[in-house]
């Protein structure tokens, strides 16, 4: 192999173009990645993407270590630039004189301005900040707060902002993360959060599915049980039963076409009756965000088709 490819070869090679062994060793000294098998020479001239010092005990590794805060999806910079802090003396303690403040204050504001010069990140910056306030309101981990960033990113790369209301994208890229996480949150517990409508939510939603080329799998009644037994404050033996009623809806096939809300709402139902945990459609209806002519169709489907004996 030449010398300009082997300089360009890929730094994760899985196997040996040669003999297509996976045996492969990197040698550290000469910079070359040498397969075991045959001893064919697969890349060399590798860049050590180490540090360039060197420390032969712990006292000097701690002492040389440059290390920052890590990146984030979060922040519309990822976290990589600087920040001039409200400081007024040098390195060695000593304070400024009134020319140098000035001078700092006004590199302070322009660094500032500089930072969100460009439209484009003065509105993902918006996005992003109102993502973090639904996500602080809605609770929610960190895993989807970074996969609603990466959203609104790639929403704001291919331009699909544009002309839009930037909570509703915002809002809509919080509910396709909190789908593909499965974590049971409502579009109308996201479009309150965010202040706006919930069909502005579900518009958006479809529009970022369709143009980001997601997909997203349909919710499922279960993701919702366990939360609306928790908020309702039953008993164990109410979410065992609650969960294989569940189960048996699924396998016979009676959750296509129906919400899921609404099926966890009647599971909750039968299974507060059948563990001695009695609660009402009302105060369920209340929970599960639902109304109680959901629940009562719901209810009289399954209690027909899995057989139940259910004493009012």
């Amino acid at each position: 192999m030449p010398e300009e490819k082997l300089a360009k070869a890929p730094k994760i090679i899985q196997c040996c173009p040669e003999c297509g062994g996976n045996r492969l060793m990197r040698d550290y000294d000469v910079a070359e990645i040498v397969c075991m098998g045959c001893g064919f020479v697969v890349a060399e001239k590798l860049t050590d993407e180490g540090p360039e010092w060197c420390a032969f005990d712990r006292e000097q590794m701690a002492k040389r270590t440059r290390v920052g805060a890590p990146t984030s999806p979060r922040v519309h910079d990822k976290g990589l630039s600087t920040k001039i802090g409200w400081f007024y003396w040098d390195i060695y303690g000593k304070g400024l004189s009134p020319e140098q403040r000035y001078q700092l204050n006004r590199l302070r504001k322009w660094q500032h301005r500089i930072r969100l010069s460009d439209p484009t990140e003065r509105s993902l910056a918006f996005s992003l900040s109102e993502i973090s306030k639904a996500a602080d309101k809605l609770n929610l981990p960190k895993n989807v707060r970074d996969g609603a960033s990466v959203i609104v990113r790639k929403a704001a790369k291919g331009r699909l902002i544009r002309g839009r209301s930037v909570a509703g994208i915002t809002a809509a890229a919080i509910y396709i993360e909190c789908r593909q996480a499965k974590l049971s949150r409502t579009l109308e517990e996201i479009a309150q959060a965010s202040n706006i409508d919930k069909k502005d939510v579900g518009r958006d939603y479809r529009f970022l599915v369709k143009e980001l080329g997601y997909f997203i799998p349909p919710p499922e009644p279960a993701q919702y049980v366990t939360r609306l037994l928790n908020q309702l404050n039953v008993q164990g033996t109410v979410e065992e039963i609650a969960h294989k009623i569940l189960i048996r809806t699924k396998e016979l096939k009676l959750t296509a076409g129906r919400g899921p809300t609404g099926i966890a709402a009647a599971a909750t139902y039968i299974a507060s009756y059948l563990g001695g945990d009695k609660k009402t459609q009302r105060e369920i209806a209340e929970m599960a965000k639902v109304t109680e002519v959901t629940i009562r169709n719901r209810y009289k489907e399954l209690v027909r088709r899995l057989m139940f004996v259910v004493t009012l």
